[in-house]
């Protein structure tokens, strides 16, 4: 199979697990639910899938040399995602905004209840072992590390969003390597490149104003249309469409529907005013601090540098934003 990817470029598939996971059905679903929620509104044209980024976890993973089990464990990584991806943190009462792990909570239970378990068996693979994420710490690993999945969305996004050329995504590839299990960085200033565009891109878009506007709007509408049975639970893990559908098949009849979905369509003035606002949003924050090679040993970019440590431990909080939404007679 051959597959183009936007930041890796033609790839060729041929391993027969992987070719039946891609066709899969839960793997198929992804290609329906927008990888950072409902972005469309707010930055047009810069959406892309679930899948492609799935996709794309797995070929970093095998172009730098992971076992096949780390592999399948990239590639299925998303699958027990909700459409609307992390907005299900804002719909679901045991879910958190500050954390945006719902997804990862279910994610066992989730994928024993699709049909990839019977494709793992299939090729007589551990389906217990894939599941287990500590076994793979190429995949992921806790912030602020580098991983195969922090890697990919940062390239993914960088390239979407136009922060960065084709030129520049394969010189960070370039400079990538693998010790011991860990993602490092070939020098101390490809890392602190790295980590600053990551960072810009966490500040302007993943923990942005207009991503805690989508998040909770989506959020406020999702759970709205639950509670009016408009759809029901096992919708939300179904695709984008199949919800904005049955959202759209109501707003005549509902006016507070109506209110909900142009504020997550973004057709509503809304500011963020700490003095005077209706609701707080609580968003995850992203920042990576890279090992790198400096003066001959491996190092954290904060070793090296103490104000970057400073700068690590103030992004990983979570972002707070007062949102307050103009009404008509305003």
């Amino acid at each position: 199979m051959r597959y183009s990817d936007r930041v890796y470029g033609k790839v060729e598939i041929t391993e027969p697990v992987v070719l039946d996971l891609l066709k899969s059905p839960s793997l198929q679903r992804l290609k329906g639910i927008s990888q950072q929620g409902y972005f469309e509104p707010h930055f047009p044209g810069t959406s892309y899938s679930r899948f492609e980024h799935s996709v794309g976890v797995y070929h970093l993973l095998n172009r730098f040399g992971a076992s096949l089990e780390e592999q399948i464990a990239g590639l299925i990584h998303d699958v027990s995602h909700a459409a609307f991806s992390h907005c299900i943190d804002y719909v679901l009462a045991e879910a958190s905004g500050d954390r945006q792990d719902h997804q990862d909570a279910i994610f066992k239970n989730f994928v024993r209840k699709t049909e990839i378990p019977g494709i793992l068996n299939k090729y007589s693979l551990d389906v217990d072992y894939i599941l287990e994420e500590t076994n793979f710490p190429l995949k992921e690993r806790n912030l602020p590390n580098l991983c195969a999945d922090r890697i990919d969305y940062f390239l993914r996004e960088a390239a979407v969003h136009a922060e960065i050329d084709q030129e520049k995504i394969d010189y960070f590839l370039e400079t990538l390597t693998i010790m011991e299990r860990n993602w490092v960085i070939r020098d101390l200033r490809s890392a602190k490149e790295f980590a600053a565009l990551y960072l810009r891109l966490n500040l302007k878009y993943w923990a942005g104003f207009p991503s805690a506007v989508m998040f909770q709007t989506v959020g406020d509408c999702l759970r709205y249309c639950l509670e009016k049975n408009y759809f029901s639970f096992e919708d939300l893990y179904t695709t984008d469409k199949n919800l904005l559908k049955k959202i759209k098949l109501n707003l005549d009849n509902d006016e507070n529907l109506k209110t909900l979905f142009d504020r997550m369509s973004n057709r509503t003035t809304v500011s963020n005013d700490s003095l005077n606002y209706q609701t707080l949003v609580l968003c995850k924050s992203r920042v990576v601090d890279p090992l790198c090679f400096h003066e001959g040993k491996l190092k954290l970019i904060s070793e090296i540098e103490p104000e970057w440590a400073r700068v690590v431990e103030r992004e990983l909080s979570p972002k707070k934003y007062f949102l307050r939404f103009k009404t008509p007679d305003q």
